[in-house]
């Protein structure tokens, strides 16, 4: 196996400015929004998006595994695809509310684990031409719409009541609130898709993400790529409990949520949001 992940990394990035084209194309006309499992949007734009990803990757990497979101296969099929030894995770339209609101805050994901733990992650962001990668253990960068590779690297605080907390714009449950209230930050931002989250994390505009669990939260898909983007940009990620994801499971859900920060941060992040969590 290639560590540096060269073809890896043509295929997808190449993979999704492809599938950033066609989610701008719906974006820039009218479009229908329609229901599906659990009452969530869906656009033509998540699933031809979805057709094009889940296509690249499959010819490109015939014996991986792939769970997709607009493909999820049966429960069955589901087990024999994460029980291989590498496994893609794809989103493609993370943050359809943002979509349909149209405030750009939406992304593309494309994650790969090997033996269940993440090693690479791209997030497109195609209403602002820009994609995030990174590569555990090589490290991240940001690819500008000219072309430019900007390295990425989180940010050096070390006191929670000086970070910048980042929640989300369409999902800020209660608990989620309580977490945040404990910790006090010196500023709380919010935006769509956990992608968009992760980059800016990853771009020092925030220093920690937390996402409790909710039955029907998020999913394989939503945490891979951010998961490796923000620890190759030197951050640290985990469940509430403090346990590495694991993304061998047929468990779709991130069932013990899922708190990703600049390193230094981390243990006290978790410590309070157990402990509101606990509280209830």
């Amino acid at each position: 196996m290639n560590q540096h992940f060269t073809q890896e990394l043509q295929v997808t990035i190449a993979a999704a400015q492809q599938a950033s084209q066609i989610i701008l194309s719906v974006y820039e006309q009218d479009f229908e929004v329609e229901r599906k499992a659990g009452n969530e949007p869906v656009t033509q734009a998540d699933r031809q998006a979805n057709t094009l990803l889940v296509q690249r990757l499959s010819e490109a990497f015939p014996s991986d595994g792939i769970v997709a979101e607009e493909s999820v296969p049966s429960p069955q099929d589901l087990a024999e695809q994460v029980a291989r030894e590498r496994v893609w995770f794809v989103d493609p339209l993370d943050g359809t509310k943002e979509f349909i609101a149209r405030n750009g805050e939406f992304s593309t994901m494309i994650g790969l684990t090997v033996r269940g733990r993440p090693v690479l992650g791209v997030v497109a962001q195609p209403a602002f031409g820009i994609i995030a990668v990174g590569v555990v253990g090589q490290g991240a960068w940001l690819l500008e719409p000219d072309g430019t590779k900007t390295p990425l690297r989180v940010s050096e605080h070390k006191r929670v009541n000086a970070c910048t907390v980042i929640v989300s714009r369409s999902h800020l449950s209660a608990p989620l609130q309580k977490i945040v209230k404990a910790l006090a930050p010196a500023a709380r931002i919010s935006c769509g898709s956990v992608g968009v989250k992760a980059t800016r994390i990853a771009q020092r505009q925030a220093d920690v993400y937390v996402n409790p669990h909710q039955p029907g939260g998020a999913k394989l898909w939503d945490g891979c790529a951010p998961d490796a983007i923000v620890v190759a940009a030197g951050g640290k990620t985990s469940d509430l409990s403090g346990r590495d994801l694991d993304y061998s499971t047929t468990t779709l859900e991130l069932v013990g949520g899922f708190v990703a920060t600049n390193g230094h941060l981390h243990d006290e992040v978790l410590a309070t949001a157990r402990r509101v969590w606990e509280e209830g």
